[in-house]
């Protein structure tokens, strides 16, 4: 059951104190991401004369991007956002500039741009897992918190579609080198409005001696391993999906214009789908609803799988579209309420970790099915895999834990979480990739 609410909205949201200006940098920032990926792959494609080297090299970039997301983020839980987001983004700033530099010409040594790469990869400032740490802080209830994580989702949707395009535009006119150094810029400007904004600024790092239960990763992971797994389920799916429309396209003798449609179609799909999630006030539990649009999504892959050409296609996967950034924002919401303050941006990170691990694994999977399988059973395998990671949501009452104010933890008494995402007494105050 649901109703539609009207209050908070969207436009509540960036009423909060500071927001938008948080917000506006947050996003700057984090279309870096959408920008430094493709425009290394190009750069050293041009600079190696080799696309198993630029495959390479882009695999040392993710892998250390998505494996190392948990251990920056507990950076930020430990040291707040403006003592470690510095650091990383002079690091990372550093790396792509020395890789510029290596690029710029033919004939760099591989082991160069591989360990360069890799160390840009490790150092990127989370700051998508630190905003929503920030939204978590500074929304007033659990409706506001989950109108701004439908919003900050969307936008991260939107940045994901506008990078690429920005690069592509860079290429027209200048060597791909020029996209590091526009990345890196875009990361320098957005950091640096970010952490000093007043939101971010009153952020304090957890105390020295967490509390009992706060514990470490493996503490963290195992009270989140329900949003964890769907999500990871969520990111296979994505994974899977740009390879499989290639391949139903291919057969079907449509070019790479029609493959660009259809995916633009599950973006589109997703983004409404966002923006429906986050007007509607939810009366189900988080865990509840996580499983049910994790099912929505399994069934509409599974539609696809008898999609007898490309309009069908594409109707089934803008379906599937809408019920992608509601489930990632869920499992975000359950992460936060899951755990205490000390820990937030872990859990965020966590889940992020999960969306970007399983879109890598369904890519490669994708890969090996579609060379032994038709394209329709992959998609229905796709479509199951998703329903198996949703299914498994723990159904529990959440333990209480300390309120965060602007300021980070703090004394008050204890929130109760009812399992509905409401809160009950006290007074309220308070994290996909890329690294988003």
């Amino acid at each position: 059951m649901s109703a539609i609410s009207t209050r908070p909205s969207y436009a509540a949201v960036l009423r909060i104190p500071y927001a938008r200006r948080t917000f506006a940098t947050a996003l700057l920032g984090r279309l870096s991401y959408g920008v430094v990926p493709l425009s290394v792959m190009l750069a050293v494609t041009r600079a190696s004369g080799s696309y198993a080297v630029a495959g390479t090299v882009m695999a040392l970039f993710g892998a250390t991007v998505v494996l190392l997301a948990p251990a920056r983020a507990a950076l930020i839980d430990r040291y707040g956002p403006r003592r470690a987001l510095v650091p990383l983004l002079l690091a990372h700033l550093t790396a792509l500039g020395l890789l510029t530099v290596a690029v710029w010409r033919p004939g760099a040594p591989v082991f160069v741009l591989g360990s360069l790469t890799a160390f840009a990869g490790a150092c990127v400032p989370p700051l998508g897992p630190t905003m929503r740490a920030v939204w978590s802080g500074i929304a007033e209830d659990r409706q506001l918190l989950q109108r701004a994580y439908s919003l900050d989702g969307v936008a991260e949707e939107l940045l994901f579609v506008s990078g690429p395009l920005l690069v592509g535009v860079l290429a027209g006119f200048t060597v791909p080198a020029v996209g590091i150094v526009v990345g890196a810029a875009l990361m320098a400007a957005g950091t640096a409005g970010f952490v000093t904004s007043p939101a971010v600024r009153g952020m304090r790092p957890a105390a020295r001696k967490a509390p009992r239960g706060t514990g470490g990763g493996r503490r963290v992971l195992g009270r989140i391993r329900g949003p964890v797994g769907a999500a990871a389920g969520v990111g296979l799916a994505l994974g899977s999906l740009d390879l499989l429309v290639v391949v139903f396209a291919g057969q079907r003798g449509h070019g790479g214009a029609s493959v660009a449609w259809v995916l633009a179609a599950l973006s589109a799909g997703s983004a409404v789908g966002g923006l429906l999630n986050g007007a509607v006030a939810w009366r189900r539990p988080a865990r509840v609803r996580l499983a049910l649009l994790a099912f929505g999504l399994g069934l509409a892959l599974l539609g696809a799988g008898l999609a007898p050409g490309l309009g069908t296609l594409t109707l089934a996967l803008t379906l599937a579209g809408v019920f992608v950034s509601p489930a990632l924002t869920t499992a975000y919401l359950i992460a936060d309420e899951a755990v205490t303050p000390e820990v937030r941006v872990r859990a965020g990170a966590w889940v992020n970790t999960a969306t970007n691990a399983g879109s890598t694994i369904g890519a490669a999977g994708a890969g090996v099915l579609a060379g032994h399988l038709p394209v329709g059973a992959c998609f229905a395998l796709t479509g199951v895999t998703v329903l198996l990671a949703g299914a498994f949501q723990p159904v529990r009452r959440l333990r209480a834990r300390p309120v965060q104010g602007p300021g980070g933890v703090c004394g008050r008494s204890p929130q109760v979480r009812d399992g509905t995402g409401k809160r009950g007494g006290g007074v309220l105050s308070r994290r996909r990739s890329g690294p988003a």
